[in-house]
């Protein structure tokens, strides 16, 4: 198992959309001196939420809140949780009860994804507030990152094959470089919600409601279970279920989503006469190809436009249809990228792994994720005989857990896996071809909320709170509280993204 592979991994466990950029909260002014505005009990500034872009930029109000690392220990050792506040757009201020988005992974940090909020959540800003808080252990709340002794970012090498102690060794100069300034078992999503509701109190709002991507649902319906007279509505988007595994059943979700695309472009005339062999017959016969014997190739950087050379293996490309089948558009591609490599010509798929792995890449803070996965799914993963016949096969799982081997663990509750069984408003939203968080685990979810509906998003994939009329409709969901009155007739109106038939685009 490569350390390619590795970082796949990394990514499957994440929460929002594809390709989200990063950013840093800046003061909006040079010295960042502007008076402070209060917001319940917390003073905020003006910033600046910086995607490393104009289009990304959004102008936000920023705070530091400090809790407890060890909530059984509060004169301990202090934390301070990154909040960002985007004021309501009415001029009367926001209604009582804000918006809390809540980032996925584990280890997205929420303000880093500001400008897809700000996007999604258009509509909901009008009349609500909305509140970003970096889950402690991510962005800029204490954050989990694998540092040197220099304090320098390390990351695993994504051209070489770390082995068991390879990774053990990694892991143990990460935990060095954390030793002074955060101990992991205390970064869970238990402690993640208890400061979520230390910052709801602090701000002085009785009720909020939770809109949770991916890893960010699991937050939600937790924070909804420990604190159902302070959670008003729950939207969650890419469902997934308290008991699931997280990393345990990639194998299998991935193969669905693969099926699902296959059947796309059988139904599309120009797309099946174009590719007539099977989309996972054709990547299987790919891999068999690179397995005998690994392909040198010279392909174009996708930053700097120059020639290099690089050898493309099974992990290359099975890590780049994983990434793929996160998004339509992405995936559109596929079908073409493997007839390409399947004439021997590699240069293409080469060029694009390296584009989609530096667009991912830092997206996940890695030890808050391990706090996670090794506290709360790693013990609960069994293996099943079925993995063996999968493209990704029995391989992913271990190493997605191997780090748990020596990363300190916290305890989760005993409850932490139960269902979500609550009267409180809700709307689930699923893309069909999710290769992650299919369809079928808001199903389970939706099956405890009696107050709750379920909307499938029709050849999309993984996040879809912006797309189309979305936005609209989670503005009436959270201004109305019932979503089964919600026409969501508009969502009709969306079509599959049609498959790429050449490096023109697809069939007019």
């Amino acid at each position: 198992m490569t350390a390619t592979r590795l970082s796949l991994l990394a990514l499957a466990a994440s929460a929002t959309l594809a390709g989200c950029s990063g950013g840093t909260p800046a003061p909006a002014d040079g010295d960042g001196a502007r008076p402070a505005r209060m917001f319940g009990q917390i003073p905020f500034h003006a910033c600046t939420l910086d995607g490393g872009n104009a289009a990304t930029r959004v102008e936000a109000q920023c705070a530091t809140f400090e809790v407890p690392e060890n909530p059984d220990a509060p004169e301990g050792r202090k934390i301070g949780l990154n909040i960002a506040w985007l004021p309501a757009d009415s001029n009367d201020g926001g209604t009582a009860d804000p918006v809390f988005f809540l980032a996925g992974g584990p280890g997205q940090a929420a303000t880093e994804l500001a400008a897809q909020i700000n996007n999604g959540l258009r509509e909901v800003r009008r009349q609500r507030d909305i509140v970003l808080v970096d889950q402690r252990g991510t962005g800029s709340s204490n954050p989990l990152t694998c540092t040197d002794a220099d304090g320098e970012a390390m990351e695993l090498d994504a051209l070489t094959a770390p082995d068991d102690a390879a990774l053990d060794a990694y892991v143990g100069r990460c935990l060095a470089g954390l030793e002074d300034r955060a101990d992991p078992r205390f970064y869970t999503t238990a402690n993640a919600i208890r400061d979520l509701d230390t910052v709801r109190a602090a701000l002085g709002a009785e009720q909020v409601n939770l809109v949770g991507g991916s890893y960010g649902t699991r937050v939600a319906q937790q924070y909804a279970m420990a604190y159902p007279q302070h959670t008003r509505s729950i939207v969650l988007d890419g469902v997934a279920p308290n008991d699931l595994v997280v990393g345990g059943e990639f194998a299998h979700t991935f193969e669905d989503a693969l099926s699902l695309q296959s059947k796309q472009c059988a139904q599309d005339a120009a797309c099946r006469e174009r590719f007539p062999t099977d989309l996972q017959a054709q990547l299987r016969g790919v891999l068999s190809t690179l397995q005998t014997t690994p392909a040198p190739v010279t392909y174009r950087d996708p930053t700097t436009g120059a020639q290099r050379d690089g050898v493309v293996t099974p992990d290359t490309v099975t890590g780049l249809a994983f990434l793929f089948s996160y998004a339509p558009q992405t995936a559109s591609l596929l079908p073409l990228i493997l007839d390409e490599a399947a004439q021997g010509r590699y240069g293409p798929l080469m060029s694009l792994s390296q584009l989609m792995y530096s667009n991912v890449g830092g997206q996940m803070t890695r030890g808050m994720q391990w706090s996670v996965i090794c506290a709360e799914d790693a013990g609960r993963y069994r293996e099943d005989g079925r993995v063996a016949d999968t493209i990704l096969g029995p391989g992913v799982a271990s190493m997605f857990f191997g780090a748990c081997r020596t990363w300190p663990t916290g305890t989760p509750p005993a409850n932490h896996t139960a269902a979500l069984q609550s009267e409180v408003p809700a709307l689930l939203m699923s893309g069909e071809l999710d290769p992650v968080t299919p369809p079928a685990y808001a199903e389970r979810v939706l099956a405890g909320l009696p107050n709750g509906r379920h909307l499938v998003f029709k050849g999309q994939g993984h996040g879809t709170f912006a797309l189309g009329c979305a936005p609209k409709l989670l503005a009436q969901f959270i201004e109305s509280t019932d979503a089964k009155a919600l026409d969501a007739t508009c969502l009709d109106a969306m079509r599959p993204v049609p498959p790429f038939i050449s490096f023109n685009g697809w069939s007019p």
